[in-house]
């Protein structure tokens, strides 16, 4: 009886979350036209305990949709502009000297940094040098904060969405491969359609301004964290999810002949793990019990294109991670 009472209970939460997150989308439409596709893989990664790299040309809205999900689900807000003489303790935070007006005794007391948030939006991370950038990715990885020896806990839900601008790479640095693999989703924001266009040329030259309703509390949202890890997940879709990110790997016997043609490295068992963890929160996010095969497709390329990394055979023939990807879909 108390197993079919926990049971019961699950599936009011599943439900709980399905409407929440459609209220969620509601609420951002208000203000942000078109990225449905962006939106909910912002949501599965945020629900799943990932974070996010934004990849997009300036004015497509980067930072008004990360401001506005932050609001709408009750969640502190940081924003970090990251520039070349950004320091690490410009992001964590720094300790001053202060002096007790009475015992005239100094002291140290740490001024938490901007990394103090639930979202944070690390603008432009591949501006600022590698040791900064190692400051951000480390609280992203332990959501800890280590300063003069002391460690503070970072507020939990903790979500950082790192942009990248993919024109101008004159003065920057670029992310290594192993930190790229820190975020669960690197995703590609397009420009919008020309009916979106004149939609949110409509909406921003007007004397129009959205009033926002908070949907989800912090609380709230860990919740809905706890039960996608509790989600059950078949046999054969954590197998399909396994067999597809060895297939990236070259040295892989199963990988097809155009893998071990275009690609230097394939992705490692972090891809794995978020695979099915994109498809589990997916799945409930739809009001699903259990995820399958299509919910793992679904996230394939949004995992797997910043952790396949292509030779100068896949330059020279014009091919890109995302087109290896969609070919190695076929081929499963």
């Amino acid at each position: 009886m108390k197993s079919g009472e926990v049971i019961a209970d699950d599936v009011k939460h599943v439900d709980k979350l399905n409407d929440t997150v459609k209220k969620i989308k509601e609420e951002i439409g208000k203000v942000i036209i078109g990225q449905d596709e962006i939106i909910d893989q912002l949501l599965i990664s945020l629900l799943s305990r990932g974070h996010c790299l934004l990849v997009g040309v300036p004015g497509l809205a980067k930072t008004l949709l990360i401001k506005t999900l932050a609001e709408v689900m009750d969640l502190k807000f940081s924003r970090i502009q990251f520039t070349p003489d950004l320091m690490p303790s410009d992001i964590t935070g720094t300790e001053l000297i202060e002096e007790d007006p009475l015992s005239k005794k100094r002291n140290f007391r740490f001024i938490p940094g901007p990394i103090f948030a639930n979202v944070i939006l690390a603008d432009e991370i591949n501006r600022t040098p590698p040791k900064t950038q190692s400051a951000l990715l480390e609280a992203m990885q332990e959501h800890k904060v280590t300063t003069a020896g002391v460690t503070y806990t970072l507020t939990e839900p903790f979500f950082v969405l790192a942009t990248q601008n993919p024109i101008e790479q004159e003065g920057t640095y670029p992310l290594p491969e192993a930190q790229l693999d820190r975020f669960m989703f690197n995703l590609w924001l397009d420009y919008p359609s020309f009916s979106e266009e004149v939609k949110i040329v409509q909406s921003t030259t007007s004397e129009y301004s959205p009033k926002l309703s908070k949907i989800i509390n912090a609380e709230e949202i860990i919740g809905f964290q706890d039960l996608v890890r509790k989600v059950p997940v078949a046999g054969n879709v954590i197998e399909y999810a396994v067999k597809a990110v060895n297939r990236t790997r070259p040295v892989d016997s199963t990988s097809p002949q155009f893998v071990k043609q275009w690609i230097s490295w394939g992705a490692g068992p972090r891809a794995s793990q978020y695979l099915i963890l994109a498809a589990k929160t997916r799945a409930v996010t739809q009001g699903r019990f259990s995820p399958n095969i299509d919910d793992v497709k679904a996230a394939m390329i949004p995992v797997l294109r910043h952790r396949i990394i292509t030779n100068f055979s896949a330059e020279a023939d014009g091919v890109n991670s995302v087109e290896v990807i969609k070919k190695l879909l076929q081929e499963l």
